[in-house]
């Protein structure tokens, strides 16, 4: 328990400069505490005091969290939260010891990308995953939801003529605030597409609105291109861009995009690739020759799963560095997930 609040305090202490030894710190206390990663480990015959760098660091393949209960020094578990999924297809499992502690770090993330929540009126529209008992998606926007302290933020299931009135009632009374519509992605192109033209001038009416998606079309619609999707979005709303975010039920730092499907790297998550023909040759920043790879997440504040994620979505670096990242796709055979983007 001791090490286990020195290592909370690096993280959230966490800067750009003291993100590698924090993470290194954080994966020598779980490769030895936590017993599916250790195990892992020992499988690939990993010394952990051997690694010295973010790219020698083996990532857990995020189907683990499917078969495995995969925690460090057996936590008191406050919840479980379980990813989205076709029908009968098997689900990951994320125990979690610290909902404060989630909620404090995803609240820090957004605030410091888009400024105070209690300047915004945040309407969800996210009805797949509000018919759901133990979405992470639905917890951190409760939490969101209640930083704004708004009578008119909420969340939307199917009632969208209540919030159609809610967006109308807004748009001559702001008090300065932005107000963001967060919907998972087929419940914003339905209420593009199968609302009429007049009941949409309310959106377009508000210049301060933000229409975030969060990926998903849940077997609802056909997949699309997200460049199709923002367009057809962009168009109806009124809005230049359309900003995303990046996060899923393994995880508790997310990463947000404000156009483009472009997203910049949270303080407490970082994101590497993998070459796709060899899982063990990592990259931290842009590469001759590697045009994409696997993604990889180092996901500080999972101090009690695992923060080395191997996930099974594809995506490129952006600009000279890693701090932007681009997800271009899904391997061909990884799950159908709700929280992530579209190809």
């Amino acid at each position: 328990m001791i090490r286990r609040q020195y290592l909370k305090q690096l993280v959230k202490n966490v800067t750009s400069d003291s993100f590698e030894d924090t993470a290194l710190a954080i994966f020598r206390w779980q490769a030895g505490s936590n017993p599916v990663y250790h195990e892992y480990l020992r499988h690939l015959n990993c010394d952990p005091e051997k690694v010295q760098s973010l790219t020698q660091i083996p990532f857990m393949p995020i189907g683990f969290f499917k078969k495995h209960a995969v925690f460090t020094e057996s936590p008191i578990i406050q919840t479980t939260f379980e990813s989205s999924g076709t029908t009968g297809a098997q689900t990951s499992r994320h125990h979690v010891a610290d909902l404060e502690w989630y909620s404090d770090i995803s609240i820090k993330i957004f605030e410091q990308t888009y400024g105070s929540l209690s300047n915004c009126h945040l309407l969800a529209l996210l009805p797949s995953y509000l018919e759901r008992n133990n979405s992470s998606l639905v917890y951190m926007v409760q939490q969101f939801i209640a930083q704004t302290n708004s009578s008119v933020s909420g969340f939307f299931l199917h009632n969208v003529d209540e919030l159609l009135i809610t967006l109308k009632n807004l748009a001559p009374n702001l008090d300065g605030r932005t107000v963001i519509l967060w919907g998972v992605t087929f419940a914003l192109l339905d209420l593009a597409e199968f609302s009429e033209e007049k009941e949409l001038e309310c959106l377009r009416n508000i210049a301060s609105l933000i229409v975030m998606e969060t990926g998903g079309m849940k077997g609802r619609r056909r997949e699309m291109l997200r460049e199709e999707v923002h367009e057809v979005l962009t168009k109806t709303f009124g809005v230049k861009a359309i900003h995303s975010e990046y996060g899923m039920t393994e995880l508790l730092s997310q990463s947000y995009s404000k156009g483009d499907g472009i997203f910049n790297t949270s303080a407490t998550m970082r994101i590497l690739l993998r070459d796709i023909n060899d899982p063990r040759a990592v990259f931290d920043k842009p590469q001759a020759g590697l045009r994409y790879g696997g993604i990889n997440v180092i996901d500080l504040a999972n101090l009690d799963s695992c923060a080395f994620i191997e996930t099974q979505d594809l995506g490129r670096f952006v600009g000279e560095d890693a701090a932007q990242f681009e997800v271009i796709g899904r391997f061909d055979n990884s799950d159908v997930r709700g929280c992530n983007l579209m190809i």
